[in-house]
């Protein structure tokens, strides 16, 4: 049987295009893969502050809770023997602060004189639930755990204990909230702020739901579930983890210390992916318009090449074995023909070179404010920190932001955000790296700039803010804080942190302001 021979059109054809698929699907491969790794980290990074925050919120209204029942028990001391303004001081309770469905005064036996509102019908009953007795017992701040009240419902109580000015203990004062209807709860945490398919739920020391956005899951025990257990010690952070519904989520978490709970925020794996898997199919969708393009020239440009050697073709056919090593010596690797075909290969890589660059230049881009985003960020951070760098950055947010969202929308927020970057940029110089940190949290990194240069650079921002018409109708402020690598930290997390410190400064010292971190004075700069 005669054996088959392969002419040199064809094997520069397979060649060249083996190698173009090869090198596409490793530069779609390798896209993907940083766009995942960047999605997984910043879902992560969003959902761990996004849980904080909400952490804090809910600590904040406990321990305001508590403030508040603590200044009903003084006045309930001075009229214990008055049912009347006992009555009243029930209701005031309820519909003032609007943070209990029910309110129950009792004596220190547990005997209810007041409640509001007066249709549960308690009135002079002894209260006989473990929390009430629990409460009585303790006779301090208490707040108990989920349990199934006289009416049935399920309850979290909240209560204060009652002296007189002689430091007999008189009873208590306390507040419902049923965790099965809409309660205080709901508004304080509500639906989660990305509307990404991300949502957030609520347990206690025990790893029972509290809430949850799907009613029908609060009381349930999830304490399997890892993260849960990690709140359950007190824990924070954030990690991707197979939930008690054996569903792949990346979650962020948070305690809150005053009532022992945890706040989860979380977002399924899947979903989170879903940009990165539509980003490799349009990709793939692209190139295949270039890959026809390249294959007819790669196919034009071999006959190109095999016309001018079929004699050498031919003689090396039919020449000895060592006269085809001679000729084979001869044979010159830079003609026209090779050069032509070597920058159809690079025109095809070339390509698909820009098309990754532009895929890495997005995954760290802020795709909102096309700045840099924390992924960037952190990049320039450590190549500085190598360096030995001098660097100042600047910590920046944009106070009240949230009413800004609640007033005029999501939609118009996120142009504020674009407003507030373009103003970043302007009010930098080209060397300055401008980013987005998160949320309505803004970061300028400026290397080689001392601190009250930065502090200019800060000042002449937040003038600019408060004198321009933000695109929600109404001028915007910021407030930032300012520090210095490596005058007040030598990493990153602890140079974040004293800005953060410094932003918080200015945010509690009445917001638009500038505050600076410093070893001994601080430079403040405002408006007022």
């Amino acid at each position: 049987m005669k054996r088959m021979k392969l002419s040199l059109r064809h094997l520069i054809v397979c060649v060249a295009l083996l190698s173009f698929i090869l090198t596409l699907i490793s530069s779609l491969l390798s896209g993907y893969d940083t766009n995942k790794q960047t999605l997984l980290a910043n879902t992560l990074e969003t959902n761990r502050m996004y849980a904080e925050k909400l952490a804090k919120t809910t600590d904040s209204f406990l321990q305001t809770t508590i403030q508040t029942l603590s200044v009903s028990a003084s006045e309930i001391a001075l009229i214990i023997n008055d049912e009347n303004a006992l009555l009243r001081e029930a209701d005031r309770l309820k519909l003032q602060t609007r943070t209990f469905n029910s309110v129950v005064i009792a004596n220190a036996e547990g005997k209810v004189l007041a409640t509001s509102p007066q249709s549960l019908d308690l009135k002079g009953k002894m209260l006989t639930s473990p929390a009430s007795k629990d409460a009585l017992e303790e006779r301090r701040p208490f707040i108990s755990k989920p349990y199934t009240g006289i009416t049935g419902r399920l309850i979290i109580f909240i209560s204060y204990p009652v002296f007189d000015q002689y430091d007999e203990y008189l009873g208590m004062v306390g507040g419902t909230i049923y965790l099965k209807e809409k309660n205080i709860l709901n508004e304080i945490l509500g639906e989660h702020f990305y509307k990404d398919g991300s949502y957030v739920f609520v347990v206690d020391e025990g790893g029972r739901i509290i809430y949850h956005q799907d009613q029908s899951r609060v009381n349930d025990v999830v304490s399997k579930n890892p993260v849960v257990q990690k709140l359950m010690k007190g824990q924070s952070g954030a990690e991707r983890v197979i939930n008690t519904q054996n569903k792949d989520m990346l979650a962020g978490y948070a305690s809150i210390p005053t009532a022992d709970w945890g706040v989860v925020s979380q977002r399924e794996t899947e979903i989170t992916l879903a940009p990165a898997k539509d980003m490799l199919r349009k990709m793939v969708v692209t190139s295949f318009p270039f890959l026809f393009v390249s294959l007819i020239f790669i196919l034009w440009l071999s006959d190109k090449i095999a016309l001018p050697l079929h004699k050498l073709a031919y003689y090396t056919e039919n020449s000895t074995e060592k006269n085809q090593e001679k000729h084979i010596a001869k044979i010159s690797a830079w003609y026209y023909e090779v050069i032509q075909l070597k920058k159809s290969l690079v025109h095809s890589l070339a390509f698909l070179h820009n098309r990754i660059n532009y895929s890495n230049h997005q995954s760290k881009t802020d795709p909102l404010t096309k700045l840099t985003n924390r992924r960037g960020m952190d990049e320039h951070m450590e190549k500085w920190l190598n360096d030995e760098t001098p660097f100042s950055l600047i910590l920046l947010d944009i106070d009240h932001f949230k009413r800004v969202n609640d007033t005029y929308g999501h939609a118009a927020g996120d142009h504020v955000l674009q407003f507030l970057a373009i103003q970043m940029v302007e009010s930098a110089e080209p060397h300055h790296i401008c980013c987005r940190y998160g949320g309505e949290e803004f970061v300028m990194l400026l290397p080689g700039m001392k601190q009250q240069e930065a502090i200019h650079v800060a000042e002449r921002l937040r003038t600019k803010m408060e004198s321009t018409i933000s695109p929600c109708g109404e001028i915007v402020t910021i407030s930032a804080g300012v520090a210095v690598y490596p005058d007040h930290a030598l990493d990153i997390e602890a140079l974040l942190a004293q800005a953060d410190a410094s932003l918080y400064e200015a945010k509690k010292n009445g917001r638009n302001r500038i505050v600076a971190a410093a070893a001994s004075d601080e430079y403040k700069h405002s408006s007022h």
